[in-house]
């Protein structure tokens, strides 16, 4: 337990997905073609995502405390990724995926959730465009980072797909310098 909270408190040294960057036009994103692997997953439904992002972290606190199948600790890791689906007007509930990466010693095998709303997602390999900025994210400056990457990726004349996109965060609350945090857009492979 104190493990856990140590490194969900410093988040340094952690796992995180493999990825292998790619040429990127623009000095201002990257962009990385991340392997496909599987990752522990809740869906929060709202208009709000800075709370739905906390909603679902704690359902997946709790699977990786022990809250699954075989009631094993699950190392925490980074980034913490949330797919966003925007509704489809102003009033409209949008749809959040927030996901932990499973460890490579769990990959293979991954525990299964006691919860319903916490599932196994195996995601295929996909390429991201992807911006990082510091601070403390929100979803308005979340939002402000996605149309500086939609505007950078315009000018580079660069296909991806507008919606959904990912928010990743890899640090915890309680880190106050040097953050880090990323919108991703998914390269159109059309």
């Amino acid at each position: 337990m104190l493990k856990a909270i140590g490194q969900t408190l410093f988040s340094t040294g952690l796992q995180n997905p493999k990825y292998t960057a790619q040429e990127s036009k623009g000095d201002d994103y990257e962009v990385r073609t991340y392997q496909a692997t599987n990752w522990v997953s809740t869906v929060v439904t709202g208009m709000e995502q800075d709370q739905a992002m906390s909603t679902g972290f704690r359902r997946l606190f709790k699977y990786i405390q022990g809250s699954n199948e075989k009631k094993s600790k699950v190392e925490m890791t980074t980034p913490v990724s949330c797919l966003i689906d925007p509704g489809a007007g102003p009033a409209c509930e949008s749809t959040f995926t927030v996901s932990f990466y499973i460890p490579e010693e769990h990959q293979a095998d991954p525990p299964k959730p006691t919860d319903p709303d916490v599932f196994i997602e195996s995601r295929k390999e996909l390429t991201a465009f992807v911006r990082t900025f510091g601070g403390f994210a929100n979803s308005e400056s979340c939002c402000e980072e996605i149309l500086k990457l939609i505007e950078s990726l315009k000018r580079d004349g660069m296909k991806f797909k507008e919606a959904p996109y990912y928010r990743a965060g890899y640090d915890s609350p309680f880190k106050l310098t040097g953050r880090r945090n990323e919108v991703w857009l998914i390269k159109d492979e059309e």
